[in-house]
């Protein structure tokens, strides 16, 4: 009869499985890229509408740059091609993004961030002039 020791620890692997450093990464890079749905569900849901958060961006591609690393590590010509180009969307969202919020200006009455080329403050409701300050 087979035990719950000899699954777990089989032929002396854990679940079979033969750890390393390049392993764990592999899996850290798979966690870190899945978790970003869960942000972005949460987020949506939060909001009543669909939203994509900074921060999906950030992890869409720490977990394709570990993955990568990790294809490359394993010699994975298939992962390697899959990953290669993934992460050149994900660093323009994050770049596009930086350049929208860096565009934002104050609000001269309540002096709350209003996005670009707002006419009226979504705060107070005050009329914002061409000069009000940048971010």
């Amino acid at each position: 009869m087979i035990s719950l020791h000899d699954i777990i620890w089989h032929n002396g692997r854990f679940l079979g499985v033969e750890w390393s450093v390049w392993k764990g990464i592999g899996l850290l890079g798979n966690a870190v890229f899945f978790s970003r749905f869960f942000v972005q569900w949460y987020e949506s849901e939060k909001k009543g509408r669909v939203v994509v958060p900074v921060i999906f961006w950030w992890l869409s591609l720490t977990g394709t740059l570990l993955l990568l690393s990790y294809a490359i590590r394993q010699n994975d010509s298939v992962f390697i091609l899959a990953y290669a180009f993934s992460w050149i969307p994900y660093l323009r969202n994050l770049v596009i993004h930086r350049r929208y919020e860096k565009a934002h200006i104050y609000c001269p009455d309540c002096g709350k961030k209003v996005p670009p080329q707002s006419n009226f403050c979504p705060h107070c409701g005050a009329k914002l002039s061409a000069t009000a300050s940048a971010v």
